[in-house]
């Protein structure tokens, strides 16, 4: 019996620390999500409840003196005194996402609720009026006070409207998606406030540490442990702007590598220290190696195995192969630095395999060719070759043909078209997309001084796929950078339409973006100015003043968008002849001369005298400025 006693109490320690981590957890990852949110917030208050609870739990499982056991006992009750409020609240929250707020008597109720469990808080600081602490067999037991009663009271009336509250709540949704969702969140709503609800008062002085309470209370941590997780997922779909799979996929990777981890590190603390000889040695020896093999298994198998838990719990038919698209094109694409850095070191290669000391590559995929890579020093400035119209002409003339003499001579250098495999340029002839400048050398050409060395082709061959995928990227990244700000239908949107009952938003307030959203559109309309989804496709385009201008220009609505921006910009412009160094002139010239004027950033910075960091934050500022003066504007035309 001794020995079955000993494990359940090395279980009751686990289980009780369990609750614990998993409180806490649950606590840090909702204080991740948006706490505006009046459901976030309330549970916050509700999980921080049972994390003071169960962490006092557990350091009373550790076996201190009785001095100590009273006052983590008496500071356990910050949780259990203010529970049933928070739980109440937490039903307020929920009712009121259905389109019910409270007018008044709810929110009252909640005051008086919490003012109620700060008195029953109070009591148990400073009297034994509710709890009482008696000594029975050299260890610590609480009673209940002559002043319990009330608290059972208030516990369940608080809990019992809550959970009618749920109820309400539940009749309350109109779709079957969040009326499921809210029945998961009833099932297990009240998990918090039973979990910690103070058992041992109930039971004999003593019947606590026998075989019989302590596997009572085992079995309640189980369920309550089973019950936190299937309460996480209902809350914080509730409480949350993102969309349900994401609030899935979050919560799977949180709850594996964060809770999963703990438990199974704390398991085996527990159970090998317990442990006398293992493997010849001492238990306290055998639990370092033990815990961190346990965590490192347990990491391994989260990577093999999350995946597969993410097609079974998230991804569903054909979701799942749109999400294995996205993620293939997430592997796949490269940014421009990553491409940018494997052309400087395949140039690199070359010189080593050349044994020359200096090349650079220069590219074609702008309006204006540009540098892409140089090793060594350049006897040119970089201005000398980029503004010679002929001598680029000249190679974007050239072709891969067997018969053509695919190089040109230019001072030192020999330079080298790299060809697009999959543009072609008139139909018959591949893209140049940039040059390969080497010096002169014997060992570049083929024995026929016409095209570059057999051991050259591999580095070319490598540099043209590289700087192919860098303009395919480029057109990814703009047609994203485009499109992505023109989605409007947010988490938070869809929320007002999934949960809303009553009285609809007017059209003027749904269909006015907000500041920030409609930066973003403005920002990638300016991007796109001359052509580009950003602007083709804008949503900038449903403004009034535009479809006004639209009608009274007779224009077409991107000529009359292009036309709007182009004036905004221009009430940017102060008086006087125009200054490039001049701070007043700032935003109006990084405006006309990165847009309107299409210059590069690294020009435009160098024209204004600044640093491109500098030029990025700058341009932010008179973007927004743009966009304050569209959105009074719009303002303006919708005033009656």
């Amino acid at each position: 019996m001794n020995l079955l006693t000993t494990l359940l109490l090395t279980v009751n320690e686990t289980l009780t620390a369990s609750n614990a981590i998993i409180a806490v957890s649950l606590l840090l990852f909702n204080l991740t999500r948006n706490l505006n949110n009046r459901v976030a917030k309330s549970s916050a208050v509700v999980l921080a409840c049972v994390t003071v609870a169960y962490i006092s739990d557990s350091f009373i499982a550790l076996g201190p003196d009785n001095a100590a056991h009273e006052i983590a006992s008496r500071l356990q009750w910050i949780g259990i005194a203010f529970v049933p409020a928070a739980i109440y609240h937490l039903s307020d929250a929920l009712l009121a996402t259905t389109g019910l707020p409270s007018r008044g008597r709810r929110r009252r109720v909640i005051r008086v609720l919490y003012l109620i469990g700060a008195g029953f808080l109070l009591s148990v600081a400073f009297s034994d009026s509710l709890v009482q602490f008696v000594d029975v067999q050299d260890s610590l037991s609480i009673q209940a006070g002559a002043a319990f009663l009330v608290y059972l009271l208030y516990f369940a009336l608080a809990s019992g409207f809550a959970f009618n509250n749920v109820q309400r709540a539940r009749k309350r949704c109109l779709t079957q998606s969040t009326a499921r969702r809210m029945a998961y969140l009833q099932i297990a709503f009240l998990t918090p406030a039973i979990g910690i609800f103070p058992y041992s008062i109930v039971l004999p002085a003593g019947a606590v540490f026998t075989v019989f309470g302590l596997l009572v209370i085992n079995t309640a941590n189980i369920i309550i442990i089973l019950m936190m997780f299937f309460l996480s997922y209902p809350l914080y779909f509730f409480g949350s702007d993102i969309p349900e799979r994401l609030v899935k996929k979050q919560l799977l990777d949180f709850l594996l590598r964060g809770p999963a981890t703990g438990l199974i590190a704390l398991a085996m603390m527990n159970f090998t220290a317990q442990a006398t000889r293992i493997l010849s040695l001492p238990g306290e020896a055998v639990a370092p190696p033990a815990i961190v093999g346990a965590v490192l298994l347990w990491q391994w198998f989260v990577s093999l195995a999350l995946p597969f838990f993410e097609i079974f719990f998230i991804y569903r038919d054909e979701d799942e192969a749109q999400i294995t698209k996205l993620q293939t094109l997430s592997d796949r694409v490269l940014t421009h630095n990553d491409l940018t850095q494997l052309i400087i070191a395949t140039t690199e290669s070359i010189c080593d395999h050349l044994r020359i000391d200096r090349a650079f590559v220069i590219s074609f995929e702008h309006a204006q060719p540009e540098f892409i890579s140089k090793v060594g020093e350049l006897e040119f400035a970089e201005s000398d070759l980029l503004e010679d119209g002929d001598l680029l002409q000249r190679i974007a003339q050239l072709s891969d043909d067997a018969d053509a003499t695919t190089h040109l001579q230019w001072r030192e250098y020999r330079l080298i078209p790299l060809l697009s495999r999959r543009i072609s340029g008139n139909g018959s002839h591949a893209l140049t997309v940039g040059a390969l400048g080497l010096p002169e050398g014997e060992n570049l050409l083929d024995s026929d001084a016409a095209t570059p060395s057999s051991s050259l082709q591999p580095f070319v061959r490598r540099v043209e796929t590289s700087l192919d995928d860098m303009r395919l990227q480029a057109e990814i990244y703009n047609l994203l950078e485009g499109l992505l700000p023109q989605f409007q239908m947010t988490r938070s949107r869809a929320g007002l339409v999934e949960y809303r009952q009553s009285s609809a938003l007017s059209s003027a307030a749904i269909s006015l973006p907000e500041r920030a959203e409609l930066f973003e559109q403005v920002r990638a309309a300016l991007r796109h100015y001359w052509g580009g989804s950003g602007i083709s496709q804008s949503n900038l385009i449903q403004l009034q003043v535009v479809q006004d201008r639209v009608r009274m220009a007779e224009d077409t609505p991107v000529h009359a968008l292009r036309k709007i921006l182009a004036d905004e910009i221009d009430a940017l412009k102060p008086q006087g002849e125009r200054k490039m160094m001049s701070p007043e002139w700032t935003l109006y010239n990084i405006l006309q001369l990165r847009f309107l004027e299409s210059r590069r950033v690294r020009e435009v910075a160098r024209r204004l005298s600044m640093s491109e960091a500098d030029l990025y934050r700058k341009q932010r500022i008179a973007i927004l400025a743009v966009t304050d003066q569209i959105l009074e504007r719009e303002q303006r035309v919708r005033a009656p």
